[in-house]
């Protein structure tokens, strides 16, 4: 038997703040800069360490890759933010709308053929 790790169920957490500023600049290809406007913009909001340091999740990650990419192709900051608001709303929306399509088509499988 091994013993507990305190990362036990985290690493596959999208919302785990595993990454410092400097990593997450790195893995999206950022700058600590782009980082910090994006939680100014409100896009991301980092939680912070013990000793006041952003840490960021895989979401917030694959959110900062998103808005970059507005940006690269001229984009405002401000309206790449926006964008990808909306985007994620969006996404969210449809995941919950065929959750309800699926729980009413499988109520109408349960209830059998209507008479009319």
């Amino acid at each position: 038997m091994t013993a507990e790790s305190p990362l036990d169920g985290r690493l596959d957490d999208d919302d785990y703040p595993a990454y410092t500023m400097g990593r997450a600049a790195e893995m999206t290809g950022t700058t600590p800069g782009f980082l910090r406007a994006l939680g100014d913009a409100r896009l991301i909001t980092p939680l912070r360490s013990e000793g006041g340091h952003r840490r960021y999740s895989r979401y917030q990650l694959r959110i900062a890759v998103r808005a970059r990419e507005l940006v690269d192709q001229g984009t405002p900051i401000e309206a790449a933010c926006r964008i990808v608001i909306l985007e994620d709303q969006l996404e969210d929306a449809q995941r919950i709308n065929a959750e309800y399509r699926r729980a009413a088509r499988e109520a109408g499988e349960r209830s059998g053929p209507h008479s009319g």
